[in-house]
This record gives C-alpha cells, sequence and structure tokens, in this order.
C-alpha cells in the first residue's frame, strides 16, 4: 500500500505557497499626467473609480482619524480634500506654489508642504485654512517628515541635496546637513529616534540621528545592485520599523531593508519608473506606482511574488490605502 504522506506534503506544500487574500481595502494612486486619483478595490485589484482632482496630483496623506485624503495639486497651487466615506472632493486648502510632498502634523491639524518652485516650505492650519509660516530652503524641495512629538519638521532639498531641519512651530530652520544627490523622501522611524532620507541620483538612503542632525549609516544601492540604475524614491515603513521599503525609481524594483541593520534583504521588480510605494492596511501586500509604465504592481509581502500589475495609464506618481 502506497503511504500518502507525499501527496500530503505537496498539498501542504501548494498551501504555503498560495497568496492570502488582502483584507478589503482601497488603494489611492495619485496621477500626475489624467489629473484624478485612481481608486483600486484591495480585495479584488481593480480599479473602481477616478476622483478628478486639481492639476498634477502628487503627494497625499490620509488623516490621523481616517476620514480625509489630501492630495497636492502641484500646478493649482492647492492642496484637495477628499471624503473618503463619498471618495469625492469637498474642499482645497492653500498650499503656497507648487507643492509637492507634504506631511501631516501627528494630531492632524497642520499641514507641512515643500514648495518646489519656490524653494520654500509651509506650514498650513487646517482649520483656518491658512499658511502659518513659510521657511526658506535649498532649491527643490521636496521630501517632508514631521517628528511624532510634532516637534520637528523635516524637509529635504533636490537642487543643493541638503535636509533640512526646521522646528516647528516657528518655521525656524535649526540646521542643513548634506546628503547623497537628489534627496526625495523622509520618515521617522524608531519613535522618532532615527530618520531615513531616500537620495535618488546617488542611490542611496541616509540613517540620522535627528537629536545630532547626524547621519549614522547609509544604504548603498549600487553595493548590491539589481539594476542597471539604482535609485532610492518613495519610503514605506512596515512591521513598526522592523522592515523598510524603497522605490527604486529607474530600477524598476522595490528594495526590503532590514530595519535593525539596514542590510538589503531582497528586491520586488515593479513597473518601469517606480516612484511612490505603500502597504495595505494589514501589511500583507506591497504597492509600487509606476510613472513611465503608467500601472499599479501589487507584491505579496510574504513570498515577494507579483500578484498582478493593475493598468492605469497617465503617470502613476504616489500610492496610498485605506481600510
Amino acid at each position: 500500500m502506497r503511504r500518502p504522506w507525499p501527496l500530503a506534503g505537496l498539498i501542504l506544500g501548494l498551501a504555503a505557497c498560495a497568496v492570502k487574500p488582502a483584507a478589503p481595502h482601497r488603494v489611492f494612486v495619485s496621477d500626475e499626467a489624467a489629473n484624478v486619483v485612481h481608486v483600486i478595490d484591495g480585495a479584488t485589484d481593480r480599479r473602481v473609480k477616478d476622483i478628478p482632482v486639481g492639476r498634477r496630483p502628487r503627494g497625499m496623506a490620509i488623516s490621523p482619524d481616517g476620514t480625509r485624503l489630501y492630495v497636492a495639486s502641484g500646478n493649482d497651487d492647492r492642496i484637495d480634500i477628499i471624503d473618503l466615506k463619498t471618495e469625492k472632493v469637498t474642499g482645497s486648502l492653500p498650499s503656497g506654489p507648487d507643492p509637492e510632498r507634504f506631511a501631516l502634523s501627528p494630531d492632524g491639524r497642520s499641514l507641512y508642504v515643500a514648495n518646489e518652485n519656490d524653494s520654500q516650505a509651509s506650514k498650513v492650519d487646517i482649520a483656518s485654512r491658512r499658511i502659518v509660516w513659510r521657511t526658506d530652503t535649498g532649491s527643490e524641495p521636496e521630501g517632508v517628515a514631521v517628528s511624532p512629538d510634532g516637534a520637528l519638521v523635516v524637509c529635504t532639498s533636490e537642487g543643493t541635496s541638503l535636509v533640512h531641519f526646521i522646528r516647528a512651530s516657528d518655521g525656524a530652520m535649526l540646521a542643513s546637513v548634506l546628503v547623497g544627490a537628489r534627496p526625495r523622501d523622509a520618515r521617522f522611524i524608531d519613535g522618532g529616534r532615527r530618520l531615513l532620507v531616500s537620495s535618488e541620483a546617488r542611490g542611496v538612503v541616509s540613517v540620522f540621528d535627528p537629536a545630532r542632525r547626524a547621519v549614522l549609516q547609509t544604504v548603498d544601492f549600487q553595493e548590491k545592485p539589481i539594476a542597471d540604475n539604482p535609485q532610492a524614491v518613495g519610503l514605506a515603513v512596515a512591521d513598526g520599523g522592523r522592515r523598510i521599503y524603497v522605490a527604486m525609481g529607474r530600477g524598476d524594483h522595490v528594495a526590503e531593508l532590514d530595519g535593525a541593520t539596514f542590510r538589503i534583504l531582497r528586491y520586488f521588480p515593479s513597473g518601469v519608473r517606480n516612484w511612490g510605494v505603500a502597504l495595505s492596511p494589514d501589511q500583507t501586500r506591497l504597492y509600487a506606482a509606476n510613472g513611465l509604465s503608467g500601472d499599479l504592481t501589487v507584491i505579496d509581502r510574504a513570498s515577494g511574488r507579483r500578484i498582478t500589475t493593475v493598468k492605469l495609464g497617465g503617470r502613476p506618481w504616489g500610492v496610498v490605502t485605506a481600510p
């Protein structure tokens, strides 16, 4: 009599390799060419709606209470507000000229905006819909992050390869530190004890001690290249900071880093010119917005497998998710 174990083992192996469905959620992708925010059903990976917004939408953020999606409409000098229940634009905020990326304060009361054309960072009070302060930065500011205690704002300047440390209360410039060429995104981790800054042209991520404004470590993607042109653009943080994901830009991949050692663990293929990355609310899936192939790559985090590619057209730029 033949023993059933080989078949049972095969079934178990196939089950282990199966991609688990994600919990229901929505994926929002800004499209800077089509002037819409694409809405994808995270359970079916289908595009279900396009929300018209201002011209050249790029950076996005969801309010801490999960009720609103803010979208930077760069060519209209404003931040559009989308009600997440109706998925319609309900108003806008002033932003200063050419907003690109921005960050919300932890209490959800303020927005900190990178004004690319004017080489400034701005603070916007959401309740009164007014700009509270403006601070001069290096040329082409883009990335913005706010410390978990709300006291410190970080803004990156592409044109001068600087990271600016700004006091949130009054916009005072505290320090400017040189990093790799064309810094793009910034994220605080470890409760604000460390700061990550991606540099596109140099293809590195700089790890800062924000209290000392000092670089502790540099992740250089040239040392373990996956493509001819590894870059570093958008950042996403998972598992309480234990894993970091980096969009590789024209390297057409997403990199996975160990959040303790910052060792490069894996690369996942994406579409062409991966600009933004985000995780599903349950953190089982990774999304990569690809500007030059006009699509969204859906990746299973556990296996690293590409689940599907959602065709969008236009030039997808940023991506965020909500339950």
